[in-house]
């Protein structure tokens, strides 16, 4: 104990204590350096933040080495800060190369935009999911059909970028799929990897259509090696069906002003006790829940029945 308290004594008491302080200040340069470092540790996140932090401080390093060289006159705080001067320039090169190295198209530049950076995905994750679609858009001309009942196989998936599908089922209208929205993501959902299928609907441009399209094997390959990017698939594909099944669910009802709800299936047996029920999993066969409910009225969107 006896050395310990030796040790810390020496640490703390072996250097002399300021007795006078600097009556003048230290130059601009110092000052300049010091503002740089304050303003460059507000940087935020990602390539743009990185660049924002590592051009600040390296600039604040560099005044730090200019000032140790022309007031101090101190090699070894010269010497340091020339050193991570040196240091976040090299970072700074190496982060403009990634970013120049993830640009994009114009199409898959707003994609990003609209879809995968509100779910906070890096430009780096988003590069490796354009690359899985061979970074190209697919085009789609008016009344030509992406997919046809009974005969299409499964065997990708896609994304709309715009325009609008039309989805039919033994030529009666289904619902429709915009821009955001997954050509076929039921499709994509009812079959596990080694399963084929076609498909049980038909989908119709409206309008000229422009996709991206994720050959099925190729992006079960990239789910084995990236288990994030098959998380945000499931997510994706899972809010898409969801939003499909309520498009559908606004076209039904049950007869006498009651609208048959999939959130409450045993709603309209209170409201309409001699109806018999209607079990929605009986009707929606496994992977189609783009189907309509047999027995059931078809009514328009602005139908008053």
């Amino acid at each position: 104990m006896g050395e310990n308290a030796s040790f810390w004594e020496s640490l703390i008491y072996a250097h002399p204590t300021c007795t006078t302080w600097k009556q003048e200040a230290e130059g601009s340069i110092y000052h300049l350096a010091s503002i740089l470092f304050v303003v460059g540790f507000m940087g935020g996140s990602g390539f743009f933040g990185l660049l924002y932090v590592f051009s600040l401080l390296g600039l604040g390093f560099l005044c730090s080495s200019v000032w140790a060289w022309l007031d101090v006159c101190a090699a070894d705080i010269f010497s340091w800060n020339f050193i991570l001067f040196a240091i976040c320039f090299v970072q700074f090169i190496y982060v403009t190369y990634q970013v120049r190295s993830v640009s994009f198209d114009r199409e898959f530049q707003d994609l990003y935009s609209a879809l995968f950076q509100p779910l906070g995905i890096s430009l780096t994750v988003y590069r490796k999911i354009v690359l899985c679609c061979d970074a190209e858009v697919v085009t789609l001309e008016k009344e030509h059909c992406y997919a046809m009942q009974g005969k299409t196989p499964i065997d990708k998936l896609s994304l709309l970028v715009s325009g609008r599908i039309r989805v039919t089922v033994d030529g009666e209208f289904l619902h429709y799929i915009f821009p955001l929205q997954f050509l076929d993501s039921p499709e994509w959902d009812s079959l596990r990897p080694t399963e084929e299928g076609i498909f049980q609907v038909t989908l119709t441009a409206e309008t000229d259509c422009r996709y991206v399209a994720w050959r099925r094997k190729k992006l079960y390959l990239l789910f084995a090696k990236h288990r994030f990017i098959s998380r945000l698939f499931s997510i994706l594909i899972g809010s898409d069906i969801a939003e499909k099944l309520y498009a559908l669910n606004d076209r039904v009802h049950v007869g006498k002003g009651f609208r048959y709800d999939i959130r409450l299936p045993n709603f309209y047996h209170v409201s309409l006790p001699e109806t018999p029920p209607v079990q929605p999993s009986h009707r929606l066969q496994r992977g189609s829940p783009r189907r309509k409910p047999t027995g059931v009225t078809n009514c328009g969107p602005f139908s008053t029945h």
